[in-house]
């Protein structure tokens, strides 16, 4: 594939992604955008962490997840544990 295509699939895959958050409300948009800005540092992210960090509480986080989930094209999110609050694993 030529430097072009390359640039004209990952434009595609911004849109995509951008469509997809479009239906989000903003609690999801901004628990989505956290796990973006913070997928390249960690893999696996605590909702009472998200929380804090995002001024909400561990419940909103846990009850906006499945739609970030869903919206989420660019980045994988899984429940991945519940030992002290549910776990999620992200990767690119």
């Amino acid at each position: 594939m030529s430097a072009t295509g390359t640039a004209d699939a990952s434009e595609a895959a911004e849109r995509v992604a951008l469509d997809a958050a479009a239906d989000l409300t903003d609690k999801q948009r901004r628990i989505l955008s956290y796990l973006r800005e913070h997928a390249a540092d960690r893999t696996y992210f605590k909702s009472r962490l998200i929380a804090e960090d995002l001024g909400l509480s561990a419940k909103e986080v846990g009850a906006n997840m499945s739609a970030v989930v869903d919206a989420a094209r660019d980045i994988d999110v899984e429940k991945w544990g519940y030992s002290s609050g549910t776990t999620w694993m992200v990767t690119r």
